[in-house]
């Protein structure tokens, strides 16, 4: 194994409590080619002196951003502070194996190419994680791992590792991407786009302490997703459709509450919902679920101007 150094670049806001799972995974690595950047994209808990108790003697610092910027602006600030030849882009809720260095640098060994590991998704115990979190995370991973290498690149999220050298090919993270959701998939495209491949590594896959845990939560992303989601379309100039092309009751259904109802409206029929998700049967929860959070993703490609720009 070569003596590359791997730079773990962290964008965080009101991380305090997430932060600590993380260090202490860092601390456990069983490789020491390694440093890590937290990006403080204002710090509104204390962030920045929590990581400093805790990290020790560890190769830790932090960039702490006056205001909040945005995730785009955290991660590109932490790409451009890196000394490594290897980027890895890592959430501030994840708990990193062991191996999780060495892993990383044992497979850019093998090539250039992008990286990516998939969430392992941890919730709490809870009507809404049995019904809809739970068995919606191992659909996805399932429906992943059996996508073809070409389309791949979908997948670029926050548990993701580039060369120093593809990172300066493609360049940075899109500031267009203010709110939530795309401007990991943009990096994705466009590293696919520059004919770097990209690639998923199940060895990568990483415990992750998911912050979307009940029904309004997720729709609320659902919408914003939507909304970035038309964005990166125009960009790239690919086809866009606001919902499924299909034309069962399901789909002109969901299409018709994503036109017809916004972010405020959904977000109550979604918090009405987890009141009574314990009490209805799971399948009706299940749909319940699934029907508002089809509709938000529509909704936001359709009402992308409600899109508060400093999420």
């Amino acid at each position: 194994m070569t003596h590359s150094l791997v730079s773990i670049i962290v964008p965080s806001r009101g991380g305090a409590r997430r932060l600590p799972r993380l260090i202490e995974a860092l601390r456990g690595q069983d490789s020491a080619q390694w440093e890590a950047i937290v990006v403080l994209d204002g710090d509104v808990d204390g962030s920045e002196a929590l990581i400093e108790e805790l990290a020790g003697d560890l190769p830790i610092r932090s960039i702490v951003f006056s205001e909040n910027r945005g995730r785009s602006a955290a991660l590109n600030a932490g790409f451009e502070a890196a000394s490594g030849s290897i980027l890895v882009r890592c959430d501030d809720d994840l708990v990193p194996a062991p191996n999780y260095v060495s892993t990383h640098i044992s497979e850019h060994e093998r090539g250039e190419a992008g990286l990516i590991g998939l969430y392992l998704n941890v919730l709490p115990t809870t009507p809404y994680a049995k019904i809809y979190g739970r068995p919606r995370d191992l659909k996805f991973r399932q429906t992943a791992y059996t996508t073809p290498v070409s389309e791949q690149w979908k997948y670029w999220a926050g548990n993701v590792s580039i060369s120093r050298s593809a990172y300066d090919l493609v360049g940075e993270y899109d500031l267009a991407f203010r709110a939530y959701g795309f401007e990991d998939v943009d990096m994705g495209y466009r590293l696919h786009k520059a004919g770097i491949p990209v690639r998923l590594v199940p060895e990568l896959e990483t415990p992750h302490y998911v912050a979307a845990v009940t029904t309004g939560i997720r729709v609320d992303r659902s919408f914003h997703s939507g909304a970035a989601r038309v964005k990166f379309e125009r960009k790239h100039e690919l086809d866009h459709e606001t919902g499924p092309n299909q034309h069962g009751f399901w789909e002109r259904a969901t299409k018709v509450a994503g036109q017809r109802l916004g972010r405020k409206q959904l977000g109550t029929l979604a918090r009405t919902v987890d009141r009574l998700i314990p009490v209805l049967p799971a399948y009706v929860s299940e749909k319940c679920i699934s029907f508002l959070v089809e509709s938000a993703s529509i909704s936001g490609a359709e009402h992308a101007t409600q899109i508060d720009t400093r999420i």
